[in-house]
């Protein structure tokens, strides 16, 4: 391939990773990461921290956190190399599995934190409710907010279902992953 051409594709590929690197930051990670996850998903291989510091131009400590993030939402993943001392991680190739990671590790976090929240706000209420100096116009409205906080509870129920519904892969059975299109959609 001619020098002309292999910068047409570095200039496309540099476009692609600038693009899934503003797709995940719909998902609330940062752009940085979103760039090493592109950058390694394209390197088409596994790379080391200095492979990545070196294509990035991000400091090595930068480069560290990135990649314990992208670790931590389960989108990469350290792998052995027969004859390579360092620490070399590669990232998730299905796009499908790569949604379903994010969203999955984002609404688990919302459920978590809002679940103790309200757990910490129904022990409250309780004690206003039980509360014997506490007045019978008070207790009604301890009481109201109560019902509605099982209410949110039942919902981040329903959500942590719907978490575990994705992460089964049972959402494929009901969305599957093609469908076939009219020819002027493909």
């Amino acid at each position: 391939m001619d020098s002309k051409t292999e910068e047409r594709f570095e200039q496309i590929r540099s476009r692609i990773i600038e693009q899934i690197a503003a797709n995940m930051k719909l998902y609330g990670v940062p752009s940085t990461v979103g760039r090493l996850m592109g950058t390694i998903y394209y390197n088409r291989g596994p790379m080391t921290l200095d492979d990545m510091t070196e294509e990035l131009g991000m400091s090595k400590t930068r480069m560290s956190q990135a990649v314990r993030e992208l670790l931590e939402l389960q989108l990469a993943e350290k792998v052995f190399e027969k004859g390579v001392r360092k620490d070399i991680y590669n990232v998730e190739q299905d796009y499908y599995q790569t949604f379903i990671s994010l969203f999955s590790s984002n609404w688990r976090k919302g459920i978590s934190m809002n679940r103790s929240f309200q757990q910490k706000l129904i022990i409250e209420l309780n004690e206003l409710i039980h509360d014997e100096n506490l007045e019978e116009d008070a207790k009604e409205k301890a009481q109201e907010y109560l019902d509605e906080t099982q209410s949110i509870l039942d919902f981040y129920h329903w959500l942590n279902r719907l978490v575990e519904f994705f992460e089964s892969n049972e959402i494929f059975k009901h969305v599957p992953k093609t469908e076939d299109l009219p020819e002027k959609d493909k």
